[in-house]
């Protein structure tokens, strides 16, 4: 039923929604499809077969990617890698990676109905703990791919203490996944957008320019605990109330900037954490993220040097580590207006954005100059059981990849 739709942009969305239950969900209500689970496996069976009808050679790196290569027809050029994440988080959408991956082979396919052979070979693959779902090491395979992954991270256990080493791969050849320097001309990536832009713009597809530098903070706030009925209010160190003014005031310097900053505090525990005692610690996290490194840094001091000021005044402790530092990722700037050129051809208006959301994009951009189509997604919702692609703007995004696809030949033939 999947395979008789009409057109390549309904099909890849309908495989996406066969992908999203089980076999192909480890669980019984909702998606989830962690890195060498029976579902990651049963679902990489399931784009193996796609992959073969596409009129592609199939295979698996060291590190279990699924790889699906058509020739080019000067099999000394360097490829062109298009590909996208399989696993899933818990109870999340079907699209989240998923959707780029089937969009890859739906270009593949688009070329492989007429016999057309690009100067290059086209590699379609298909990466895994891209979210870090069961392993705690986000895009650990597009890292092995792009070779900055080392030996010593690979000494990791899930959440139910199985080790990487027994979950189904070797891990002494993990890293030999690693693509030789040059091997690879450009890595091309579609996704859903992760956010409303697009679909406050009216638009089914954006070109992305890069993603965004990210910092993450882990905060502790120090007070003293004590009755919540025998202390009066002046003599107070609450650290709970501390905090919540802290909060605000991160919001507030991020509302502030009028830029595409965003900060966001996703975690906060508080203790002894009983409704009759006054907090006397608590612990939260920053996230701070823009598409330029000295933007991101001037907000994030700004929003240290006021949780230091309400600390003082308040009379508490504060403790701030630095836990996460992503440099931003820019995306090929040849690569983005052949996006462009591909976009307008497909006659949609041309938009640039920039991603909040880190990619294996930007792993990969270690290795090659990168590139991101960004596709409309109702709400901007994901990383939920809401996520919704409609088909039409799937089947946009298909004629732009393949556009793009075409526009990366015609250059090649011309050098």
């Amino acid at each position: 039923m999947v395979d008789a739709l009409a057109t390549g942009g309904a099909r890849a969305v309908a495989r996406c929604d066969a992908l999203g239950v089980i076999p192909y969900s480890d669980m019984p209500h909702g998606l989830y499809r962690g890195y060498l689970t029976p579902a990651y496996r049963a679902a990489q069976d399931a784009l193996s077969g796609w992959m073969a009808a596409a009129g592609m050679a199939v295979s698996r790196d060291p590190a279990a990617n699924l790889v699906g290569r058509y020739e080019g027809s000067d099999p000394a050029a360097p490829v062109l890698m298009i590909g996208s994440h399989l696993d899933s988080v818990r109870d999340g959408g079907c699209y989240d990676g998923p959707l780029g991956v089937m969009l890859g082979i739906e270009t593949v396919a688009a070329l492989h109905r007429t016999g057309r052979r690009m100067p290059f070979a086209i590699e379609v693959i298909a990466f895994g703990d891209e979210e870090g779902s069961r392993f705690p090491a986000a895009m650990l395979t597009s890292r092995a791919v792009a070779g900055t992954l080392s030996p010593e991270a690979l000494d990791l256990v899930d959440g139910d203490g199985v080790a990487l080493a027994d979950a189904g791969v070797d891990v002494a050849r993990f890293c030999t996944a690693a693509r030789a320097p040059g091997s690879v001309m450009a890595y091309l990536e579609a996704h859903i957008e992760q956010g409303p832009v697009l679909e406050d713009q009216g638009l089914a597809v954006g070109v992305v320019t890069g993603i965004a530098a990210q910092l993450r903070y882990r905060v502790q706030v120090d007070g003293m605990a004590g009755h919540a009925g025998t202390t009066s209010m002046p003599l107070r160190r609450d650290a709970l109330a501390g905090a919540a003014e802290m909060i605000v005031a991160i919001e507030a310097i991020a509302l502030a900037d009028r830029s595409d900053v965003v900060a966001t505090v996703g975690r906060i525990a508080a203790g002894p954490g009983a409704a009759n005692v006054i907090a006397g610690q608590v612990d939260f996290t920053i996230d701070v993220r823009s598409g330029d490194v000295a933007r991101r840094d001037r907000a994030a001091d700004a929003i240290l040097d006021a949780i230091e000021a309400i600390a003082q005044r308040r009379g508490l402790g504060v403790g701030i580590e630095r836990i996460h530092d992503l440099p931003a990722s820019p995306c090929g700037p040849h690569l983005q207006d052949l996006l462009d050129a591909a976009v307008a051809d497909a006659g949609q208006p041309v938009h640039r954005l920039v991603s909040g959301a880190g990619h294996d994009a930007m792993v990969m951009a270690a290795l090659c100059p990168t590139a991101m189509l960004f596709i409309r997604c109702r709400g901007g919702i994901s990383h939920n059981p809401a996520e919704h692609v409609e088909p039409a703007d799937a089947e946009v995004a298909l004629q732009v990849m393949v556009g793009f696809v075409e526009k990366l030949g015609d250059a090649c033939a011309r050098s």
